[in-house]
């Protein structure tokens, strides 16, 4: 006679297979119905680059980005040095989601709240560093590293996978409150406006820029102005109540 809990397990292992052959099965750039009931919204087609501009650029110039960007295999991609290019909406509190790889020795970064008042916007917006630590100079210090915010507070070492693999970076603003989240694991958190991030901010090259992270609202951005490869895929964000 069959044993009944052999029998259960037997149909479990066949559920959770389907439910992976489901979640294997779910198409790049695209969102699962459960993504879109939350409030996920598509930065980023896979097909066109609709939705992001160049940085200081009017609004609504048909998805152009400056020469350089392109889009090709489903990703959104630079192979050299070009300009930073940012959303075409304005986000405030906010969880982005951004699937990316980089050339060796490759630097770019992720920022958050862009008033677009400076001529670049690391003048203004905080960054997510994306960086082959291996390989890149701003790997020899975790305050530069993947994953940190740059140059104001490191993130954790031996969770960036190496260069031309990909990696899967989480970024959360909420009021003054940011964390950044690389690969499934927590990196690090802080405090917009507070003492410790004021003090970190006066000792480092943003004390030249009054208005740094001062923004509550603005545009996602990624940084082009370093030379080297970057591919970006699934690129989401919901906004926060």
């Amino acid at each position: 006679m069959r044993h009944p809990v052999i029998a259960g397990a037997a149909i479990l292992v066949t559920i959770v297979l389907t439910v992976a052959d489901a979640g294997a099965q779910h198409a790049p750039n695209t969102l699962t119905p459960q993504e879109k009931a939350a409030g996920w919204t598509l930065l980023f087609d896979g097909r066109t680059t609709t939705g992001w501009r160049g940085y200081r650029e009017q609004a609504g110039g048909g998805g152009a980005v400056p020469a350089g960007w392109f889009v090709e295999d489903g990703m959104l991609m630079k192979r050299g040095e070009t300009e930073d290019i940012v959303t075409t909406g304005q986000y405030g509190d906010f969880e982005l989601d951004v699937d990316w790889k980089i050339g060796k020795g490759g630097n770019s970064g992720i920022f958050s709240r862009g008033p677009e008042e400076y001529d670049h916007i690391y003048w203004s917006a905080p960054e997510f560093q994306l960086l082959d630590d291996a390989n890149a100079p701003d790997g020899k210090s975790r305050l530069t590293a993947a994953g940190s915010a740059y140059a104001l507070y490191p993130s954790a070492a031996g969770i960036v996978k190496p260069a031309g693999q990909w990696n899967t970076a989480r970024i959360i603003v909420k009021g003054a409150h940011v964390e950044h989240w690389l690969n499934g694991k927590a990196l690090l958190s802080y405090d917009l406006w507070s003492a410790d991030w004021r003090a970190k901010v006066k000792t480092s090259k943003f004390a030249a820029y009054p208005n740094y992270g001062m923004a509550k609202r603005g545009v996602i951005g990624i940084q082009g102005d370093h030379p080297g490869l970057l591919a970006l895929r699934n690129i989401k964000v919901r906004e926060l109540r």
